[in-house]
């Protein structure tokens, strides 16, 4: 998402470690905490996570927003890191539905009364 966002001119991190740090050590053990609650609840406690680091992003710029990029153009200025945590929360029910998805076809569930 960091490269499609340079591309697209909304954001970007302003170091390439970010990147690693954002989704391995930030979200992906989130969303193994979040794993089997409804996909609802997942999705909230994602925004909260979502949006204290979106806010502590641009608070202290390790994030750069690109002036007049599409979402501010859309949302507004001051509504694009609500924007952005809005969006990015839902990757935690979704990444555990595809990964849920994606281990029930690697390793099928055994019926044991067949």
């Amino acid at each position: 998402m960091d490269a499609f966002g340079t591309w697209a001119e909304i954001a970007r991190f302003n170091s390439w470690w970010q990147v690693l740090t954002c989704y391995g050590l930030y979200m992906i053990p989130i969303s193994i905490i979040l794993k089997g609650k409804p996909f609802l609840e997942q999705y909230a406690y994602g925004l909260i996570a979502m949006g204290l680091l979106e806010f502590g992003g641009y608070y202290f710029e390790t994030s750069y927003a690109y002036p007049d990029n599409l979402v501010e153009e859309t949302f507004g200025i001051r509504n694009f890191a609500l924007a952005m945590a809005l969006f990015f929360a839902v990757y935690f029910p979704l990444g555990n539905w595809v990964v849920g998805k994606i281990h029930g076809f690697i390793v099928p569930e055994r019926n044991p009364s067949a």
